[in-house]
C-alpha cells in the first residue's frame, strides 16, 4: 500500500462535509456471472446503496453511481462525506454497505466491526497523490522537502512566516489550511511528515470538505494545504502544486509518479469497503461488481489515478473473497 492518487474535473462536485449527495445507480446484472459491468443478462435491479466516508474517495464513488445509473436507474446510491473515521464508524455500526476510505481501516475500526458482526473485505480501488497547494499567485517556492513540511506542521510549531521555512522566501505570513482530525488524508499526512498518525500543529483552519481548504488557501496570498489531487486538479486555474523533495529531489504529484512510485511519501492508494451482508442484496452486489470491473474507466471519468495491473489483478481476487464469504 505505497501509491495513490485521485480526480474529479470532469463534473466538479461540491462536497459538503455533512451533506449526501443522492446519485440514482445501479448495477448491470443481478448475478454478476459474466463479470462485465456488475452482472449478466441485463436484469433490471431496484433498491438502494448507502456509502459513507472519505471526501477524497467521494468523487470517484460518486462517479461510479453515475456511470452505473445509465444502466440500472431505478438503484439509488447515496454517497455521504463524513471522514474517514466518521464513515468507518457508521459502517461497524451496520448503517452503511460500504465504506470510503483513504487510508486503511485502524486496529480499532476492525475490532467494533468484529462486535457488530461486520464482515468485509478492503478493495484498493484507485490511487492518488496528496497534493501540497499554494495559491497561483505564490511565486516564491515551488518545492518544499519533507523536513520543511515537518517544520511546519509538527506539534506545537511556531512557524508563522514563510521566511521562517527558508530565509530566502519573502516576509508573508503563513496561513495553513488542512483536512480535519476524522479524515484519512489528515492521517496519512501526519504518519508520513510528522512520523506519527494524528501528530500535528492545530492552529491551523481545519474542514472535513476539501473545497472549503480550497478556498481558504486560494483566499490567502501566504496560504498553504494539502488534500488529494483531485481537487487541485478541479482547481487548478487558483492553485499551484508543489513538487516534494522526500530526499531524491522535487517530484510533482502526477499520475505516473503515483503509479510509479517515484512521488515519495505522499502517493497513497484509495479504498472502499463493502460488507459482506450488503452483498447479499443484487442491488449492492451489482454496483459493487460494475465498480470493480469498470474501475479504470470510471477512474478516467473521475480524473483519478487507476490502478496497476498487479493492483487491479490483486482487486478482482478481494472481491472474488467477498462474494464467497458473503454467500
Amino acid at each position: 500500500m505505497n501509491i495513490h492518487m485521485l480526480r474529479r474535473a470532469k463534473a466538479p462536485l461540491a462536497l459538503m462535509a455533512a451533506v449526501m449527495l443522492a446519485v440514482s445507480a445501479c448495477g448491470g446484472d443481478d448475478d454478476g456471472d459474466d463479470g462485465n459491468g456488475g452482472g449478466s443478462g441485463g436484469s433490471e435491479l431496484s433498491g438502494s446503496v448507502k456509502v459513507d466516508g472519505s471526501s477524497t474517495v467521494a468523487p470517484l464513488t460518486t462517479a461510479a453511481a453515475e456511470l452505473f445509473a445509465e444502466e440500472q436507474p431505478k438503484v439509488q446510491v447515496t454517497v455521504g462525506t463524513s471522514g474517514t473515521g466518521g464513515g468507518f464508524e457508521k459502517f461497524c455500526n451496520g448503517e452503511t454497505d460500504i465504506s470510503d476510505a483513504s487510508r486503511p481501516i485502524k486496529d480499532e475500526e476492525i475490532a467494533a466491526c468484529k462486535e457488530k458482526g461486520v464482515t468485509y473485505e478492503e478493495f484498493q480501488i484507485a490511487n492518488d497523490a496528496l497534493t501540497v497547494v499554494v495559491p497561483k499567485e505564490n511565486d516564491w517556492v515551488e518545492c518544499l522537502t519533507t523536513e520543511q513540511l515537518k517544520k511546519i506542521w509538527e506539534p506545537d510549531s511556531k512557524v508563522n512566516n514563510w521566511n521562517q521555512v527558508d530565509p530566502k522566501f519573502p516576509d508573508e505570513e503563513l496561513k495553513l489550511f488542512g483536512p480535519g482530525t476524522d479524515s484519512g488524508t489528515f492521517d496519512y499526512f501526519t504518519d508520513e511528515i510528522n512520523g506519527e498518525e494524528g501528530a500535528s500543529r492545530t492552529d491551523y483552519s481545519p474542514s472535513e470538505d476539501d473545497n472549503v481548504i480550497v478556498q481558504g488557501v486560494a483566499g490567502s496570498k501566504g496560504g498553504l494545504g494539502y488534500f488529494g489531487f483531485s481537487y487541485f486538479e478541479e482547481n487548478s486555474d487558483k492553485l499551484k502544486a508543489l513538487q516534494i523533495d522526500g530526499g531524491e529531489g522535487c517530484v510533482g504529484p502526477s499520475v505516473e509518479s503515483a503509479q510509479d512510485g517515484s512521488y515519495t511519501p505522499l502517493a497513497r492508494p484509495l479504498f472502499i469497503y463493502p460488507s459482506a451482508k450488503a452483498l447479499e442484496r443484487e442491488e449492492v452486489l451489482g454496483f459493487v461488481e460494475y465498480y470493480v470491473e469498470d474501475h479504470k474507466a470510471i477512474a478516467e471519468d473521475a480524473q483519478f489515478i487507476p490502478l496497476n495491473a498487479e493492483q487491479e489483478t490483486e482487486l478482482k481476487a478481494d472481491l472474488d473473497k467477498l462474494k464467497a464469504a458473503a454467500g
